[in-house]
């Protein structure tokens, strides 16, 4: 199961453009502490922005500037490690270019695009903020435009991501020991935490790049295992190391005095899964991303053709079983292994829901030649993968969104699994998999069933001008889940001749209230006793604890320290207190099965008052991790 062949492959046209602009220059650290989980109810949405996507694309942080609003993390991809020291560096070299890039073992050696990051000059049309950049601003370039967009949208973390297909070769080396572990992390900090990048071409120096990153995103693919790109270095120590990597990062960036994200793009096959510790790592992450697509793809160039990223699993999928057991890829799986374990795989599981978002792709894989079969083109050979195109890289077999418009938007040409609840789209030669507004909705009601985070988009320069995919995503976050049944029967064989059409025929965009229209948060009589504990400005809260302040009782939603009750959005107020000891507050309304609860809302139940951690529903308090227990009432 590859991942991510798109990659930077214009960096050859910014080696090039870097010598052009060049010529116009001259006018005692404390042990790791564990992370929380990042702020969320079930609505976490977390988005990947290319660095190379400034060039054949054209797709600029200018354009994410109209949908930041609806976006918590940016993740700034991605950045190399360096052959020969073992550190977070900055360079201008090019990749080996795409399709042949792929057979090469160093196709990412050395490379980078320093020139992207902060050497690019961005002219007023192209600007966050509609200003040019000029030859004396310390950096210009993408981090520039970070810093105008974090300006405007000042809730928006922006983390730097670390490694990807290309540029994981050398992070079983990075990680090896202690001092490797300690050098690498402590070089990544100086240079994008603490802003201290090199100079170059009249840019960059000691500071300047501070304050733009609010944390990291380790995308190691793959630990302990060979299915990474060809030539990737790996060890069956990579398991034990990749633990303690991630509790480096957590250790020394815990050390800078404030918090910052860490997170982790993690595998989304059995087979990889099974080489982390994930009953281990989850404690040292804000979040963590399963790549749950490429699935299925074209590298299985005669097909048989399938879904990129199922669901659930089908009885009619012809592909092989994932050795050495008896199951198929499927997000349900994928996300079941990470937090109940899979014996099979020798998965241990343990891995919170709340901290795991779900990963959903904007692009597409493709065959070529294939006939329509009895199910317009699923599960049917191929003649080879589907035709390159060129924002995508010229590499055949995927292609982005926007390039397949009248194929991927068309009802004519997309069908729907209800099965594995998956999109497919046949015109007649050529068949894709991906995203389409029905599976996007099937999976972000997935996440709120499953009590999942949120979800992650890979990647943003893969939408239309209009960011539909993107738009589906967000409303399906934000919109109710109509029940929560789990899969459906896997025993159904798919329709052959679908009469109706294969879009839904329900609106995608909710046209109930995407919040509850009963209070979630009902307030407390006054006169309760103040018997939960008072807020401790110096104290760490996770989401769902229980403080008095003020007179008043609140609940905390997410992960929070130092917010003060009544001032910050994290606390929600549950009425007035008064006095210490004595009897609990009175209850507030009871939990109810078919009700939907956001984070910190608050109900009675058997007795006892409970606050959600995220968004539940039907989950009873008192048996579902979800609810906290903040005593008898």
């Amino acid at each position: 199961m590859p991942h991510r062949t798109l990659r930077p492959l214009a960096v050859a046209c910014a080696a090039l453009a870097a010598v052009v602009v060049a010529g116009l220059t001259i006018l005692a650290r404390p042990a790791p502490a564990t992370a929380t989980p990042a702020p969320s109810s079930g609505g976490l949405r977390i988005a990947y922005f290319d660095q190379w996507s400034i060039y054949q694309n054209a797709y600029y942080l200018k354009n994410v500037d109209k949908i930041a609003d609806n976006i918590d993390y940016l993740l700034y991809d991605f950045e190399n490690i360096d052959p020969a020291n073992l550190t977070c560096f900055e360079t201008t070299k090019a990749t080996t270019p795409d399709p042949g890039g792929e057979d090469d073992p160093n196709a990412g050696d050395g490379a980078g695009d320093q020139f992207a990051d902060y050497q690019k000059s961005f002219g007023s049309d192209i600007s966050v903020d509609g200003t040019a950049d000029t030859y004396n601003m310390p950096i210009v370039g993408n981090f520039h435009q970070l810093q105008e967009l974090k300006a405007r949208h000042p809730n928006l973390k922006v983390l730097l991501s670390l490694g990807g297909w290309t540029y994981s070769k050398y992070f079983s080396d990075a990680a090896a020991s202690d001092a490797s572990r300690k050098k690498f992390v402590s070089s990544c900090i100086d240079m994008f935490i603490k802003g201290n990048i090199p100079a170059a071409g009249g840019f960059g120096g000691p500071g300047t790049a501070a304050n733009i990153f609010d944390g990291f995103d380790i995308d190691w693919e793959y630990p302990a295992h060979p299915g990474g790109h060809t030539g990737n270095h790996y060890s069956p120590n990579d398991t034990q190391n990749f633990t303690s990597l991630l509790a480096e990062f957590r250790g020394q960036l815990d050390a800078l005095g404030k918090h910052y994200a860490l997170s982790a793009a993690l595998p989304g096959g059995q087979d990889k899964i099974a080489k982390i510790q994930t009953d281990k790592i989850h404690q040292y992450m804000d979040f963590a991303d399963p790549m749950t697509y490429d699935m299925h793809g074209a590298w299985d160039k005669t097909g048989p053709t399938n879904f990129q990223d199922p669901l659930y699993p089908s009885p009619n999928d012809p592909s092989p079983n994932v050795p050495p057991g008896t199951e198929k890829y499927t997000i349900d799986q994928v996300m079941k292994a990470y937090t109940q374990g899979d014996p099979a795989y020798g998965i241990p599981g343990g891995f919170p829901a709340s901290k795991l978002t779900l990963g959903i792709p904007f692009y597409y894989r493709g065959w070529t030649g294939v006939p329509a079969g009895s199910n317009h083109g699923l599960y049917q050979t191929a003649t080879g993968p589907s035709a390159p195109h060129p924002l995508s890289g010229n590499v055949p077999g995927v292609a982005m969104y926007k390039e397949l418009t009248g194929v991927v938007d068309n009802p004519a040409t997309t069908f729907w699994d209800p099965t594995t609840q998956s999109a497919w789209f046949y015109d007649g030669t050529s068949f894709y998999g991906g995203s389409s507004k029905q599976s996007i909705k099937a999976r972000t009601d997935y996440i709120h069933c499953n009590g999942l985070g949120g979800a992650m988009m890979f990647s943003l320069y893969d939408l239309d001008p209009d960011s539909t995919l993107f738009h589906a995503v967000v409303d399906g976050l934000a919109a109710p889940t109509e029940g929560c049944s789990g899969p459906p029967p896997t025993t159904p064989t798919t329709p052959t001749t679908p009469t109706t059409p294969t879009t839904p025929t329900t609106p995608t965009t909710p046209t109930t209230p995407t919040t509850p229209t009963t209070p979630t948060t009902p307030t407390t009589p006054p006169g309760g006793q103040c018997t939960a504990p008072a807020w401790d400005s110096g104290k760490v809260y996770n989401g769902g604890a229980v403080v008095s302040y003020n007179n008043h009782t609140w609940t905390a939603k997410w992960w929070t320290q130092g917010e003060q009750p009544g001032t910050s959005d994290v606390w929600s107020d549950n009425g007035a207190c008064s006095g210490g000891g004595g009897p609990t507050t009175a209850c507030p309304a009871a939990w109810s099965t078919s009700q939907s609860y956001n984070a910190g809302a608050v109900v009675s139940y058997n007795g006892h008052r409970w606050s959600a951690k995220w968004w539940t529903r039907g989950e009873t308090p008192g048996s579902a991790a979800v609810w906290a227990d903040n005593g008898t009432c």
